[in-house]
């Protein structure tokens, strides 16, 4: 069976900031690191934030934690978090311990 790793992004809205209109996180998934990076940074620009993500960052944390984070603030007020992880897509299944059964024999 083939496995695929696949990226979560995830956009926490945190802070003070928050408060002031509540919003639900935003959840989507890329089945390539360089296109999730591409995405990010790309809307980061659009809309006028930093671009505080660069792929290097993202590979290196991915590989040492397991996920990339990246706050965004506004006057020292955190806004919203960026969360990268990966998660494996058709992972390979296991017995879930159950036994083969035996045969029976018929008299």
């Amino acid at each position: 069976m083939l496995q695929q790793t696949i990226y979560e992004v995830r956009i926490t809205y945190i802070g003070s900031l928050s408060n002031l209109r509540q919003r639900e996180p935003f959840v989507t998934y890329f089945s390539n690191l360089k296109k999730t990076i591409e995405n990010i940074s790309a809307q980061l620009a659009l809309n006028g934030w930093p671009l505080k993500i660069n792929y290097s960052a993202v590979y290196r944390s991915l590989q040492a934690k397991g996920k990339y984070t990246c706050d965004f603030d506004v006057a020292g007020h955190k806004v919203f978090k960026i969360t990268v992880t990966p998660h494996i897509l058709n992972p390979t299944l296991t017995t879930l311990g159950i036994d083969e059964m035996p045969l029976v024999k018929s008299t």
